[in-house]
């Protein structure tokens, strides 16, 4: 059975601009978040407390989050990847952070260098802090199918993170498919018998073989209503060598649609909103229906 309704985190201003070769200036990225907002989209990643010598395109994200007009129906989160970063989060009122962590041993170390468990003691001095103090928490597992260094990932490696991540105090948890090899055979056995309520579960899938939109629709089969992606396609990881793009959220939408699946998202402003990040970085959209619609014009 399908899900009635929905919720698309949109992750084009932290994990898509993070990755487009191109840093773009405070002012732009508040515009683009702001335009973003009045899609009709519930939550989106605006940005991150990581150090600017690892990811410049993110550097004063302070600044973005300051400087965006805040709907009080959206979730506006920041990614917060030590105690560093949650003090600056505290010190800007943050109300939703997310922490980052692999099922891979050596993709967290490329990533965030640490190990897996070291992420999680990371998280553990500031996560429990953070529910008392109200602020949400999204946990974030990369390499929940594939690691490009060390292959195939066990489900059963996943599953043990999300039981700890939940433990810790996390609202909800996305788990990644970082470099886009994945198949719907391989996302639904990534889901099978999970270990964790389907509401508190979200899916982010790469699009790195084209497999983006079918693997989304294998999670909805099993139950999942939480999905994330980035407009006209933005993105790919920086750490992983090969990852392409996230799913557009464009073609997610359209997937939605056609389902009558209710999202609250309007297909007319987020492609003006896709239309406005493509032209400020000089570059195509990867989004399949962007190209659709601008054939039939």
């Amino acid at each position: 059975m399908l899900p009635k309704t929905v919720k698309i985190v949109e992750v084009g201003p932290r994990d898509g601009l993070q990755a487009e070769p191109k840093t773009l200036n405070v002012e732009d990225r508040i515009a683009f978040i702001n335009r973003l907002s009045q899609t009709g989209l519930r939550s989106i990643e605006v940005g991150s407390f990581v150090s600017h010598k690892w990811i410049p395109q993110l550097a004063e994200s302070d600044l973005v989050y300051q400087g965006i007009l805040k709907n009080p129906e959206i979730d506006y989160s920041i990614l917060v990847p030590n105690q560093v970063g949650f003090d600056k989060a505290l010190e800007n009122k943050v109300t939703s952070i997310a922490v980052f962590t692999a099922a891979s041993e050596t993709f967290c170390q490329r990533n965030i260098n640490s190990s897996i468990e070291g992420s999680l003691d990371t998280f553990a001095k500031f996560v429990p802090r953070a529910k008392e103090m109200g602020i949400r928490v999204r946990g974030y597992i990369s390499c929940a199918i594939a690691c490009p260094f060390e292959g195939p990932t066990a489900p059963s490696k996943v599953h043990e993170l999300i039981q700890k991540l939940l433990k810790m105090g996390c609202d909800e948890i996305s788990l990644g498919d970082t470099i886009g090899v994945g198949t719907p055979l391989q996302v639904l056995n990534l889901l099978a018998d999970i270990p964790a309520p389907l509401e508190k579960l979200a899916v982010h899938f790469h699009d790195t073989y084209g497999q983006g939109v079918v693997n989304i629709y294998a999670a909805l089969e099993k139950g999942i209503s939480i999905v994330d992606s980035s407009v006209s396609g933005l993105g790919g990881c920086p750490y992983a060598p090969g990852a392409s793009g996230n799913v557009a959220t464009e073609d997610v939408l359209y997937l939605l649609n056609g389902l009558d699946i209710e999202t609250g998202v309007n297909m007319e402003k987020l492609l003006k909103a896709a239309e406005y990040i493509d032209n400020k970085i000089g570059r195509e959209t990867r989004s399949k229906v962007s190209i659709a619609l601008r054939r039939v014009e």
